[in-house]
């Protein structure tokens, strides 16, 4: 009865990372083979010492050529080829006589790795089976700390062998990529990412999971010092917003902090914009209201600051103190900083001479009146305002002003802040202030935690609206005398807003 072939991935490098499944069948096998150059030495086989067992018979597969020239009459492939041809009898010798042979492969047998071409000259005529292993591409983003993909993003797996041209158009039409086969093939690969716009985002790994593990930035690495055992990763700009590469990098390039003003968005990580997640990432420190804090991932290279929302001036000043001493430093606020949000008042407190050297720049993100339009419908589809009912900052004549000349210019308005527990009497007041300049069938959107686990979108009118059903995580919109309410074919209710205005 003849043997049974095994192609067993031993994982990345670290042997913990070897599966139970492989460690019982190379404990358990007759023959081990394993690919090894022509030192002798095998990165598989050792990742596998531990689990060998005495009596075992060895079959170290010694390739002829590596990278080196060869006066093969088939050239560089002819040498390999009959290299292959050779390896395969050799087992199939031991799988003639009844004897279970597993062959190693580091990574995953099927992912570049040397078993397939065993597989291929024997599968037919033996019962094979593969066992897989955890990859290098898995091992590096672990290593990193950056996630591959997310939701519907795009892996890409190249090897670096490929013309430098062609790397550069693949990487370009991607969302995370793989680079694998590096060593002599790095400045190629490094030219690629930089046709592709791609260089300052790429990661670097080198023997990953072992005692001799390296990390860094693509653009940081000396050429001369790439092993073939090492990858570039283009990781996912949207999954795990905020984590860091765990390498050392200094505060900022020249030694200066800054403070990034940058907008979450209304709700969850899917309303975070690439370069919010980028300003995320590079951050040292996050500071910003307790809620909005919480929501970037913990990190143990980023400290957080939580603190009141009570506190905007002591927030910017703490922010800028801390990029002064040469921190990169986040101040995060919901929707978009520049609409009644943190960006103001970190511009405002840097106007003191004391940080007039701290760089100040402001990431957008999406507004609380945009998520509850697209919700609703296209409520904004014409000229609209924004307004706050809020009166702790302005008093309420100028919020009563400002509401009449609104309604009088027939603007759909959005409506932040509408109450609060100790606010009731604003909402009321402003309803009546716009029943005198609307009708009361005026459409009126009421959109609650848009995009968190309690949204809910009300679809009603100015004379239906009950502002005891409104509170702090309202938004309101509403809407002109041109806006309109459909129902769809569903029973849904939408609201819009045409582009054109009668004459």
């Amino acid at each position: 009865m003849a043997g049974r072939l095994f192609g067993v991935g031993l994982g990345p490098g670290d042997p913990e990372l070897v599966t139970v499944k492989a460690a019982r069948l190379i404990g358990a096998a007759d023959v081990i083979a394993y690919h090894a150059a022509r030192h002798g030495r095998s990165n598989a086989r050792a990742i596998a010492e531990s689990y060998l067992r005495e009596g075992q018979i060895e079959e170290p597969l010694i390739y002829p050529v590596t990278t080196e020239t060869t006066d093969h009459p088939g050239g560089y492939q002819g040498a390999i080829d009959e290299f292959y041809a050779e390896s395969a009898e050799r087992l199939a010798a031991h799988l003639d006589a009844g004897r279970d042979v597993v062959v190693l492969a580091e990574g995953d047998p099927f992912f570049y790795g040397s078993y397939m071409h065993m597989h291929k000259r024997l599968a037919d005529r033996y019962e094979a089976v593969v066992v897989p292993g955890v990859t290098s591409v898995s091992a590096a983003s672990a290593v990193l700390g950056r996630p591959l993909m997310e939701r519907d993003e795009t892996l890409t797996v190249l090897p670096g062998t490929l013309p430098p041209a062609e790397l550069a158009a693949r990487l370009a039409g991607t969302d995370s990529a793989a680079i694998m086969k590096l060593g002599r093939t790095f400045p190629g690969v490094r030219d690629a990412l930089e046709q592709a716009g791609r260089l300052d985002d790429a990661w670097y790994v080198e023997r990953a999971t072992t005692d001799r593990e390296r990390s860094g930035k693509v653009a940081d690495i000396d050429p001369s010092t790439v092993p073939y055992f090492s990858l570039a990763l283009l990781p996912s700009k949207a999954a795990l917003t905020g984590t860091a590469a765990p390498t050392e990098t200094p505060v900022s390039q020249d030694g200066r902090g800054e403070v990034t003003v940058v907008g979450l968005g209304p709700a969850g990580q899917e309303w975070l914009t690439p370069e919010a997640q980028a300003a995320l990432a590079e951050a040292d420190d996050v500071v910003g209201y307790g809620p909005y804090v919480d929501r970037v991932p913990d990190s143990p290279h980023r400290r957080k600051h939580p603190s009141d929302n009570r506190v905007e001036a002591e927030r910017a000043a703490f922010a800028l103190d801390l990029a002064k001493r040469g921190r990169r430093v986040a101040v995060v606020s919901s929707g978009d900083p520049g609409v009644f949000a943190m960006a103001a008042a970190v511009l405002e407190v840097s106007e003191d001479p004391q940080w007039k050297d701290v760089p100040v720049r402001v990431v957008p993100g999406l507004t609380a009146a945009q998520a509850v339009a697209s919700r609703a419908g296209a409520p904004l589809g014409h000229d609209f305002c924004i307004m706050s009912l809020s009166d702790r900052l302005k008093p309420w004549e100028v919020i009563a002003g400002r509401l009449t000349a609104a309604a009088s210019a027939d603007l759909v308005i959005a409506i932040y802040n509408p109450a609060s527990r100790s606010r009731k009497e604003q909402l009321v007041k402003a309803r009546e202030l716009l029943l005198e300049h609307r009708t009361p069938q005026t459409p009126v959107v009421v959109g609650r935690d848009v995009g968190g686990p309690e949204e809910s979108i009300l679809v009603t009118t100015l004379g239906e609206l009950d502002p005891a059903t409104v509170d702090m995580r309202c938004l309101l919109i509403v809407g002109s005398s041109q806006t309109r309410m459909t129902t769809r074919g569903d029973g849904s209710t939408q609201v819009y807003t045409p582009r054109h205005y009668p004459a």
